[in-house]
């Protein structure tokens, strides 16, 4: 019985809240009130959520800064929406934080997600100022300290190898930035035939 009159009581208050606003929308005193009237159940319903991790649910954060981040970004206005990426992706990674800091030996897997999607939150930004092929690179020096973190944070030592090897890849990618990429690729063919050589003949 309480739940139902809770039910019809969250239920009544949104319907009044829709109806407001779309009133104050018909007379001229708002516009997109149909977008404040979303945002504001996405972020409404994402803090219903997040009292379940209050509860000791950590999975709660998931769904919970989901929604937060979808109504944020609902609430964006038009010169800001470029950030509407971030702000979801980074809403996400947050979760994963959460999940990973409550818990980092049970956890640690956590930090694999969220270093990748606060990467590919960056990444919405930079490709807007530097271009989708040259962003690879950011996206690859994050996924690198992604892997490094789960190498320091978690002491899985298989870690490093990843790390190193987005890390090459990363600062390739970036170089393209200052036009010296093709110097970088000889240097590093020189070096790694060089290695290999060496290491041949000294066993």
């Amino acid at each position: 019985m309480l739940k139902k009159f809770n039910s019809e009581i969250v239920l009544g208050i949104l319907l009044l809240l829709g109806g407001a606003l779309a009133l104050l929308q018909a007379l001229g005193y708002l516009k997109n009130a149909s977008g404040l009237f979303w945002g504001g159940v996405f972020i409404a319903a994402g803090l219903l959520c997040l009292s379940l991790l209050l509860g000791g649910h950590w999975w709660g954060a998931f769904p919970g800064l989901a929604l937060i981040a979808i109504g944020v970004t609902i609430f964006l206005p038009d010169n800001l929406e470029n950030f509407g990426g971030l702000i979801f992706f980074g809403g996400i990674a947050v979760a994963f934080w959460i999940v990973y800091l409550l818990s980092p030996q049970e956890r640690w897997w956590a930090l694999i997600p969220a270093g990748v999607l606060t990467t590919l939150g960056g990444m919405t930004v930079a490709s807007e100022r530097f271009g989708e092929f040259q962003s690879a690179g950011f996206f690859l020096l994050g996924l690198s300290v992604t892997f490094l973190l789960v190498a320091l944070l978690a002491g899985m030592r298989w870690a490093y190898w990843p790390a190193l090897g987005l890390g090459i890849l990363a600062v390739l990618g970036i170089a393209s930035l200052f036009e010296i990429a093709n110097y970088l690729w000889a240097f590093a063919l020189i070096l790694a035939g060089t290695f290999l050589l060496v290491r041949y003949f000294r066993n």
